[in-house]
């Protein structure tokens, strides 16, 4: 069974995503609310895919995709947000990272996730 973790400080996105990830049968192997946790989590769990928001206080998505990527080149990350700029989203697209705008249905985080497991997630 394919894990993950979610971060979102956001409880209602949250909370979607994860009851999303479950009719997907994803487990979710833990729930974040900033990039400084996400990075914590990925570390204690490993796990096959990290969805992020990008817009956290404290410490933001962007944070959690640097400092993963850091630690591991090959990681899967899903950003999911609401606003990102030309710059990350260029970067987004270098690290092969998908991008999920808010809203989103489950038809989007559906092809993100197909779209992630069929790549090698290495840094250029």
């Amino acid at each position: 069974m394919v894990n993950c973790i979610v971060v979102d400080d956001d409880r209602d996105i949250l909370n979607l995503l994860c009851d999303f990830l479950d009719v997907f049968k994803i487990e979710v192997l833990a729930k974040g609310s900033n990039g400084k946790e996400a990075v914590e989590l990925y570390e204690k769990h490993n796990p096959d895919i990290v969805f992020t928001d990008l817009a956290m206080p404290n410490y933001d998505g962007l944070y959690a995709v640097e400092n993963i990527k850091d630690k591991d080149q090959n990681a899967k990350i899903i950003v999911i947000t609401a606003n990102s700029n030309d710059y990350e989203t260029h970067l987004f697209e270098m690290l092969n990272i998908p991008v999920i705008s808010k809203p989103f249905g489950v038809d989007v985080l559906s092809q993100a996730i197909a779209d992630i497991s069929e790549i090698e997630n290495h840094v250029p």
